[in-house]
């Protein structure tokens, strides 16, 4: 059997397909990929020809990027946008969109809770009385002046 040697890692491998595979396993495949994308391309410049042989290294693993640390400075231009995020949003979010509070809840149980409400699309009978629904008996009545 012919032994290919992986284009990645340079290991001899047995062929597992018909054609002639470049790299030993589908991890050397993504890793050189990867190191291919990353990578500018360097076809446009000029090689020059060697005709000495050069022993082929693996490729070395880029270097991890230093993480930086919390700073006070940090964390107080945090706290500043975020406030600065939430006034432009509450100034400039109108009142019908705006969230229900406990206030608006209260102030909307106390309205059901009365007996008799003031109907607005029906018009005011000819002696002046206004039109009141009453929620108990589910009826139109008319009443003088405001209940």
């Amino acid at each position: 059997m012919k032994y290919y040697t992986c284009e990645y890692c340079f290991t001899e491998f047995e062929p597992k397909r018909r054609r002639v595979q470049k790299y030993c396993s589908a991890t050397c495949r993504s890793k050189a990929y990867h190191l291919r994308k990353s990578t500018p391309n360097k076809t446009t410049e000029l090689i020059p020809f060697t005709t000495a042989v050069q022993e082929a290294q693996p490729p070395i693993p880029p270097s991890k990027t230093k993480i930086e640390a919390v700073s006070t400075a940090g964390i107080g231009n945090a706290a500043a946008g975020s406030l600065l995020a939430d006034s432009l949003k509450s100034i400039f979010t109108p009142l019908d969109n705006k969230p229900a509070t406990k206030a608006d809840f209260k102030q909307l149980s106390d309205k059901l809770t009365k007996r008799y409400h003031l109907v607005k699309n029906i018009p005011n009978r000819h002696d002046g009385a206004l039109p009141y629904f009453d929620i108990e008996t589910g009826n139109v009545v008319y009443l003088w002046g405001r209940v």
